[in-house]
């Protein structure tokens, strides 16, 4: 437990030096700036308690450390959890179909990916540790092995997501209570920025707004209703909603979703009461809800395929696409089955009813995503006009309920002049707009590209982890003064993995946007490094 230790010391440290010098706002100020981001990481994050012999090491890619037994699939992770088992889910990589097991896992183990794969973002966002990109195990069946070690399911594993080191057995692992002086900076940064920049998390459930808000953020800037759809409860209803074969079956499958997302919205505004939330309607393809393909051919291959799994391999291939990422998935998907975007919001707009029936004040920001054009957005938002209209809510209700997009292509970055004319806020998801200015497709050339970029000096940073200023963020600028003098006063903030990153929100704060948005678990981050940037601003001028 060095490590935590070593870590408050240095907030302690911080703060007394700050204190012993008269507690002046100049002082605070030092002690604000002498501090990183590793410093808040290491008192809010689980420490091995043990250092075993390490089996491998990959990419620590989730902060924190989790001992558990190996499972290799998301059904088994599920299974043994339900058993009361702490688990290691390891994958090659992760992928939407595996979010029932990796909701339940004490930690995640990956050979593939980056920083930004999926295993990573969805680690971080929950607060799960997490190592991925271990590129020395291979996994045969049920077995993993590195060199001549082999390890079973069933087997206990140690990982830390803040060194990226894999062990073999128990290694024990806790968090102690961050120190006070976790939450004097913290309130001494929130005073610094205060006017400046919020700090949003991304959160799709109740329990991780109710982390968010503990840990000291100012709404919701990103809710990903999809997450909603993949739990092992709703991802049935999702899947006949896709097989339907008359638009009666599919109504049926529609109004079911709708009434849990009613419930999961409502949970959600009760825990945020009188802070914004920003929900994103559905924006991935829709095969992403299927069964992989090659699972289903194998399965046809071996012991054959029941006429449910059938079906559901002819709509997988029917909806596969070759670059499903900007293929049919977002506000595009919606212009092809308006249903399912009519649907999520009248079910938000309920939860809204029922909170404001109970004496709450929700405060809701919808989001559709992938807009290009203002023919696009116009029309989406005419389907929340209506919805609105029908669902009989108050003029006071209403004016608490804005539309707005996220910006995530280079083509809405530049006419997002024209975008502002219809939307009451941005937000930039910067994930995929670094994807499509670059031309990188962030899972592939992770693994490969990237590193070798970086080893060479092609690249100064992973533009996936800490924003690429001269393109990226100079679109970011560009857009941010194009929608502003189209509509002074358009709130506009960021929603993309850069959010908690402290370069990036330095350049976010230096362009101007109200607010960024990360993980939960980044949250203090953001603060300190919110208040770090206008410090600095203030000491160039």
């Amino acid at each position: 437990m060095a490590d935590d230790l070593t870590a408050g010391d240095a907030l302690e440290s911080a703060v007394a030096a700050a204190v012993d010098a008269g507690d002046a706002p100049a002082d605070r100020e030092a002690a604000l700036m002498s501090l990183s981001a590793a410093d808040l990481e290491a008192v809010i994050h689980a420490r091995l308690e043990s250092a075993g012999t390490v089996l491998t090491s990959g990419l620590a890619a989730s902060p924190g450390a989790a001992t558990g037994t190996v499972y290799f699939t998301a059904d088994d992770a599920a299974d043994a959890a339900d058993r009361g088992e702490a688990v290691i889910l390891v994958r090659t990589e992760t992928t939407p179909a595996d979010v029932h097991g990796m909701m339940v896992a004490t930690g995640l183990l990956t050979t593939r990916g980056d920083l930004v794969s999926h295993a990573a973002l969805v680690a971080r966002g929950w607060g799960t540790p997490a190592v991925v990109g271990a590129g020395e195990i291979t996994i045969s069946g049920t077995t993993f092995a590195v060199g001549d070690t082999v390890v079973a399911e069933g087997d206990t594993i140690s990982i830390d997501g803040s060194t990226g080191e894999v062990m073999l057995g128990a290694q024990g692992g806790a968090a102690l209570p961050p120190p006070a002086a976790f939450f004097t900076v913290l309130g001494w940064a929130d005073d610094v920025r205060r006017g400046h920049l919020a700090v949003r998390a991304n959160a799709d459930t109740a329990a991780d707004a109710e982390k968010a808000r503990m840990l000291g953020a100012e709404g919701i800037g990103l809710c990903r209703t999809e997450h909603m759809f993949l739990a092992p409860d709703r991802l049935p209803v999702m899947r006949a909603m896709i097989l339907a074969r008359t638009a009666q079956d599919e109504a049926v499958a529609l109004d079911e979703l709708g009434r849990v997302q009613r419930t999961d919205f409502a949970e959600i505004l009760t825990v945020m009461d009188g802070l914004p939330v920003t929900v994103r309607l559905l924006d991935p393809p829709l095969h992403e809800f299927l069964p992989s393909v090659l699972d289903l051919e194998v399965k046809r291959a071996g012991p054959g395929l029941d006429d449910e799994e059938q079906r559901q391999l002819d709509a997988a291939l029917d909806w596969a696409e070759h670059n499903p990422m900007i293929g049919t998935r977002g506000v595009r998907l919606a212009v092809i089955k308006p249903g399912l975007y009519a649907m999520q919001v009248r079910a938000l707009l309920a939860a809204v009813h029922d909170r404001r029936d109970a004496g709450r004040h929700p405060l809701v920001e919808i989001m559709i995503p992938l807009t290009v054009s203002r023919a696009e957005l116009a029309l989406a938002r005419s389907w929340v006009d209506e919805a609105a209209a029908a669902a009989g809510l108050d003029a006071d209700a209403r004016a608490d309920i804005s539309v707005g997009t996220m910006i995530e292509t280079p083509r809405a970055a530049l006419r997002a002049g024209e975008l502002a004319e219809e939307a009451d806020f941005f937000s930039f998801g910067t994930n995929d707009l670094t994807q499509l200015t670059y031309g990188f497709s962030r899972d592939d050339v992770g693994r490969r590209v990237i590193p070798a970029y970086l080893a060479h000096g092609v690249l100064p940073s992973n533009p996936f982890v800490t924003i690429d200023a001269d393109a990226v963020g100079e679109l970011v600028r560009e857009a941010t003064a194009r929608g502003r003098a189209a509509k002074p006063g358009l709130r506009i903030g960021v929603c993309g993995e850069h959010g908690g990153d402290p370069a990036s929100i330095e350049l976010f704060h230096d362009a101007g946007l109200d607010y960024v948005s990360c993980s939960p678990f980044r949250v203090p981050i953001a603060r300190l490094a919110a208040a770090q940037a206008v410090i600095a601003a203030r000491r160039a001028r």
